[in-house]
């Protein structure tokens, strides 16, 4: 389920949606607009996570996991 709400964009932001638009690099500006918000969604989240292993310390099962991790593809958007 989605939701419609109205937001006010400088100029220049705006410019630069229409410009994702325009060259195909996105299908419609909510596209855009819902690329950028779920990844500052993924930025806090992963932001919140080194917050919790640097107060947590080393842990050799989250040590393991992290070195799987990092052979991983990276999927970038």
């Amino acid at each position: 389920m989605s939701r419609q709400i109205g937001v006010r964009l400088p100029e220049d932001l705006v410019a630069f949606v229409d410009q994702e638009v325009d060259e195909g690099r996105a299908a419609s500006r909510a596209s855009v607009v819902i690329r950028a918000l779920e990844r500052e969604q993924r930025r806090l989240i992963a932001a919140r996570d080194v917050q919790i292993l640097t107060t947590v310390g080393d842990d050799p099962d989250m040590d393991s996991l992290a070195e799987h991790v990092v052979s991983m593809p990276l999927a970038v958007d």
